[in-house]
C-alpha cells in the first residue's frame, strides 16, 4: 500500500528538489507494481489528497489545516500524541486495507505467512535435552 506523490509539484520546490530526486520514488511505484503483479498480488494506491496527516488513526477525528512545518501534534478530541509521518503511515496502511476488502480481496491478519508450531532451533535443543 503506496501513496500515490505528486512528484512533479514537489520537484518545484528548490531546497527539497535534489533529495526527491534521488529518492526516486516514481521508479520504486513503478518496481512495485510490476513485482506485485508479477507474483499475482495488487499494489493499492493511495490518492494524494488522502488527509493522512492530519487524520487521526486512533478516532479519525480530521484537523481542518496542519502546515509542513508540524511535524507531531495532538488530536483534539481523543487527545492522542502522534508523530505527523507514522500517523500518516498508519492512516495509508488503513485505507489500503479497507480499499482491498473492497475490491474482495483478502487481507492477511498478520501481514504475512503465519506458521504455527516449534521453530527448527527449539525442536533441536529439546531434542538434544531428551538424550
Amino acid at each position: 500500500i503506496v501513496e500515490t506523490l505528486k512528484v512533479g509539484n514537489m520537484m518545484k520546490n528548490r531546497r527539497l528538489a535534489k533529495h526527491i530526486g534521488d529518492a526516486s520514488w516514481y521508479a520504486l511505484i513503478t518496481k512495485l507494481h510490476y513485482k506485485t503483479e508479477e507474483q499475482g498480488k495488487h499494489l493499492v494506491k493511495i490518492a494524494p489528497w488522502f488527509p493522512s496527516s492530519k487524520t487521526c488513526h486512533v478516532c479519525h477525528h480530521k484537523v481542518d489545516i496542519m502546515p509542513l512545518s508540524v511535524r507531531s501534534w495532538e488530536c483534539p478530541a481523543c487527545h492522542t500524541q502522534h508523530d505527523r509521518d507514522i500517523n500518516a503511515a498508519l492512516n495509508i496502511k488503513q485505507q489500503g486495507i479497507i480499499q482491498l476488502k473492497a475490491e474482495g480481496l483478502s487481507v492477511s491478519a498478520h501481514g504475512g505467512l503465519r506458521k504455527s508450531g516449534t521453530s527448527p532451533a527449539a525442536a533441536l535443543e529439546m531434542g538434544s535435552l531428551a538424550r
